[in-house]
């Protein structure tokens, strides 16, 4: 099973006089020596060296405290999540995973074999407390793949304590610069080694387009963000981290928005397929997330039920159907990630951002044309929400409202892509869709908690209990859903009026 934490750390340039003296950093009551290590590391990629290119390394480290397989992510500058996982002759698994989207179907080789000789001191506090791990390291690298080549150099390496101040770094780093080390010219060892070693080098950054002129370069900017959203969150989504579904989820759904407001910039029959894609993958997301927020819901609604009207087992039912949705989705999410056609979808949506299907309009001025298609979206918000409190209460008024809240976040996101171009009119609807998605997903958040307890209230009738508690939830979604019919006329008039159209 694989380890993660975050590392944040900082290179510096050395010679051979070795480590000035860091006794003066404030905080620091002692300098520990703890001795030499001796590192032996291969780094892996794929042979035109994706990995690098996104600031991403995978390793095999032998030596020292941690040998190991090594996947660093990039977070910052200076600051990496770093998973660790034993040591084996193969990758695990797990890394292997956590590296797909960048990988896809590319085979990994070894291109670099790193040799270090660490020198290492521990700077405390004057509670013994760990706050930096200082080295410094003389480096030797041989080109494995690729290329060929040797080179060596030293470096100092500073490795913030976990949980540690990141402000101390600062504080270390100025000593070390009145001693006359300065800031390495490479983020890491491995780019140094690439660098320095005859072969294939890491594709730089793509620069962008440069500022925005016309509406397609608006438009198309927004879509490269999302995309580079996706790919960069496969790994969190992977790890399950607590915003990992949820903001992939947003970036499918934000592309998707793109492609149907935008029509008129970006040809809807090169899009729209990848819109299914999209729409597949959203799907696939929102299966666990669904489950988990309403799992949320109910036991929040079941906490704030007084004990004496709990009446059977109703805590153990919802959380057995809680955690039995939990493990059937994640399963199925990590299924779907290494899936070939999830893969397919992240090439596909590289070459869109490569060559986009630019329609006549993405010429144009953006200040007119992103501006009407915003507008345009706005109105078909109005006429939904309108319509569905035209209703009477009960099944067509909620399906009416849900249609008009999905709406209304595809207004948002039309805003959001138009920001840049349009300025405060596009954020003012920006943050007015924000509201009403807010308020209208609250309601649609009570359909779906009544809709399962129903459900559970069968499953409990069945097995010979009661089912007044879930009644009494039942009655409170009810009474949660009327209190935003009731307020939402007065709301919308409010959006309405103060909306820039």
């Amino acid at each position: 099973m694989a380890d993660a934490k975050r590392e944040i750390e900082r290179k510096y340039e050395s010679d051979d006089s070795g480590l000035p003296d860091l006794t003066g950093v404030a905080g620091v009551a002692n300098v520990v020596d703890k001795g030499t290590a001796e590192l032996d590391a291969t780094y892996h990629d794929t042979s035109d060296l994706r990995l690098a290119s996104a600031r991403v390394t995978l390793r095999r480290r032998s030596g020292g405290g941690d040998a190991g397989w090594h996947l660093k992510l990039p977070v910052a500058p200076g600051v990496r999540d770093e998973i660790h996982a034993p040591l084996s002759d193969t990758l695990p698994g797990e890394l292997a995973g956590l590296a797909r989207s960048r990988v896809r179907e590319g085979r990994l080789v070894p291109v670099i074999r790193l040799r270090t000789t660490r020198d290492i001191r521990h700077l405390v506090d004057a509670d013994g407390a760990l706050l930096a791990e200082v080295s410094v390291d003389r480096v030797r690298a041989d080109r494995l793949f690729g290329g060929e080549g040797k080179a060596q150099w030293t470096e100092i390496e500073v490795e913030l304590a976990d949980g540690g101040d990141p402000a101390f770094l600062d504080k270390v780093e100025k000593r070390l610069g009145k001693a006359g080390v300065h800031p390495s010219k490479s983020a890491s060892k491995l780019s140094r080694a690439l660098a320095e070693t005859k072969g294939r080098k890491p594709r730089p950054p793509k620069p962008g387009p440069g500022e925005p002129h016309t509406a397609g370069d608006h438009v198309m900017a927004y879509v490269r963000a999302q995309r580079d959203a996706i790919v960069e969150l496969d790994p969190a989504v992977r790890l399950d981290t607590e915003e990992g579904v949820h903001d992939m989820r947003i970036a499918t759904r934000r592309l998707r928005s793109t492609f149907r407001t935008f029509g008129k910039v970006l040809d809807r029959r090169a899009t729209d397929p990848i819109a299914d894609e999209l729409k597949w993958l959203a799907g696939e997301l929102g299966v666990g997330r669904d489950q988990e927020v309403l799992a949320e819901r109910l036991m929040a609604g079941l906490a704030d039920v007084p004990p004496a009207l709990v009446d059977g087992p109703v805590h153990a039912r919802l959380h057995h159907w809680a955690e039995a949705s939990e493990r059937g989705s994640r399963s199925r999410l990590l299924g779907v990630l290494d899936s070939a056609r999830y893969l397919a979808l992240l090439d596909t949506l590289d070459a869109l951002a490569a060559d986009p299907p630019l329609l006549k309009a993405a010429a144009g001025d953006p200040g007119e044309a992103l501006a009407k298609a915003v507008h345009k979206d706005f109105a078909k918000v109005t006429e939904l929400i309108e319509t569905a409190m035209a209703q009477p209460p009960g099944h067509d008024r909620d399906l009416g409202l849900h249609e008009a809240r999905k709406k209304a976040k595809r207004t948002r996101y039309a805003a959001e892509a138009a920001r840049p171009a349009l300025g405060r009119p596009a954020k003012t609807m920006l943050q007015s869709m924000k509201s009403l998605q807010t308020m209208l997903g609250e309601h649609q958040d009570s359909v779906m908690a009544r809709e399962t307890l129903r459900e559970l209230s069968a499953v409990a009738h069945a097995a010979g209990e009661s089912t007044f508690t879930y009644g009494l939830l039942y009655g409170h979604e009810e009474q949660r859903a009327a209190a935003v019919e009731a307020g939402a006329p007065e709301a919308w008039q409010k959006i309405k009026a103060g909306a820039p159209v």
